[in-house]
């Protein structure tokens, strides 16, 4: 006897393992149920899809089993295929995410690192400034290089602590120069007062 049985599943277009379950029906009938299984697939909802089931008789199944079962086992196969296609995708993203989100983490880390270095730094300016050693608190100001995003706040904190070391003691000293050229003034003018007085008085 000569069939061309396996020549024909051959030619259905399928991944997977295709299952036949053939089992004896009432009247010589035959029941044949098709499954395909794709190992490959990682999706637990493959498990959900029905075997196809057929009741006919021998003669029947020889006439049309094969037109029967090739468009849904195509499209089985293909619905497998997908949903691995899908889960992989899915695996790419949450790694995508995964890696993102360290990314962000870190990069959070270090910015949360650089504003404690700015802060203690203004923080210690600032102790200094209390301590009246302006100069030295103008050192612990950082530098707008290292804090670009700060220039304003750091540019107004150098410029608030160089007045106080730089114009008063400026100021001071000129104080200090007036007097002195008054003084001067005032015995420059009053001695020869005083000579004219005792020239008068002989």
């Amino acid at each position: 006897m000569n069939t061309n049985f396996f020549n024909q599943i051959a030619q259905l277009d399928f991944t997977g393992v295709l299952q036949l379950n053939i089992s004896k029906g009432a009247e010589n009938n035959l029941i044949v149920s098709v499954i395909l299984n794709n190992e490959q697939c990682g999706d637990n909802a493959k498990n959900l899809i029905p075997p196809l089931t057929f009741n006919a008789t021998p003669q029947e199944f020889d006439d049309g089993f094969f037109e029967q079962i090739t468009a849904p086992i195509q499209t089985v196969s293909g619905l497998m295929v997908d949903m691995e296609k899908f889960l992989k995708q899915m695996e790419e993203v949450r790694k995508q995410s995964a890696m993102e989100k360290e990314k962000a983490d870190k990069q959070k880390k270090e910015q949360e690192a650089k504003d404690k270095k700015f802060k203690d730094a203004m923080a210690k300016a600032e102790e200094l400034e209390k301590e009246g050693k302006f100069r030295e608190a103008w050192m612990k100001v950082p530098e707008i290089t290292e804090f670009p995003e700060k220039a304003d706040e750091i540019r107004k904190r150098k410029n608030a602590l160089s007045e106080k070391f730089v114009t008063p003691s400026l100021f001071g000293a000129m104080e200090e120069v007036k007097p002195e050229l008054h003084q001067e003034e005032e015995v420059t003018v009053n001695y020869p007062t005083d000579e004219t007085d005792e020239e008068q008085e002989y």
